[in-house]
Order: C-alpha cells, then sequence, then structure tokens
C-alpha cells in the first residue's frame, strides 16, 4: 500500500543564486573613513521634567518602632509601622482626611482606584 507524501516545495536553484548575489553588496560595503560619534544627548531644560508620581518614603524611628511614610505631592496617604515585636502592620488614609483605617496585610486588600475630581 503506498503511502501519499506530500510535496516537497523547494526554492529553484536560480532564485537562490538571485538572492544571495543580491545580500552579497550589501554585506561587503566599506564605512566611511571619516565616521564620527554622534554628540552626547543634552539634558533636557529646567522645568520640563514632569515629577514622578511615584510615592516619597520617609523613614523614622519612633521609640522602638520604625514607620515608613509615603506620600504624594507632599500628602501623606499611607504609614507602616514596623514595631520591634510583632509584625508590621499599614495605617491608610483613604479619603485624605485625616481618618487612619490599620491594616494588617496590604496584598490581602482590595483597593477601589479613587480620585477626587472636583472639591466644592
Amino acid at each position: 500500500m503506498a503511502t501519499h507524501r506530500p510535496p516537497i516545495i523547494g526554492i529553484p536553484a536560480g532564485l537562490a543564486v538571485l538572492l544571495l548575489t543580491l545580500a552579497m553588496p550589501a554585506s561587503s560595503q566599506q564605512r566611511p573613513a571619516d565616521l564620527q560619534p554622534l554628540p552626547a544627548i543634552p539634558p533636557p531644560p529646567p522645568g520640563l521634567v514632569e515629577s514622578s508620581d511615584e510615592p516619597q518614603v520617609t523613614i523614622v524611628k519612633r521609640g522602638e518602632d520604625q514607620v515608613e511614610e509615603y506620600r504624594v505631592n507632599g500628602k501623606l496617604y499611607m504609614m507602616k509601622v514596623t514595631p520591634s515585636h510583632g509584625v508590621p502592620y499599614y495605617l491608610i488614609d483613604d479619603q485624605g482626611e485625616g481618618n487612619w483605617v490599620r491594616q494588617s496585610g496590604i496584598e490581602s486588600r482590595v483597593r477601589v482606584p479613587m480620585w477626587v475630581i472636583k472639591r466644592f
């Protein structure tokens, strides 16, 4: 019983030679002798660099505890308190009104994004 094999498709020899001939001049080109490196990119002018939205973290020692204060645009929104004994906990101000809520694990809490559109 004969098995059916798909035909082998290949590049004709003439086409392969033509492609190799066209590729050879591109690889054999010489660089000009008078090449010079490009000058370094200057830094942007002052005032054009946008402020980063990354939080600013300040670490403070209060007695035996270590407190990491997280701020964005100077506004304190979260503190991580690491006591000398025990597990670290977080104090979070969701509304920005100074009402701090204690969270024992920041990873386990789902935080819904909230932005202030307009204050009246």
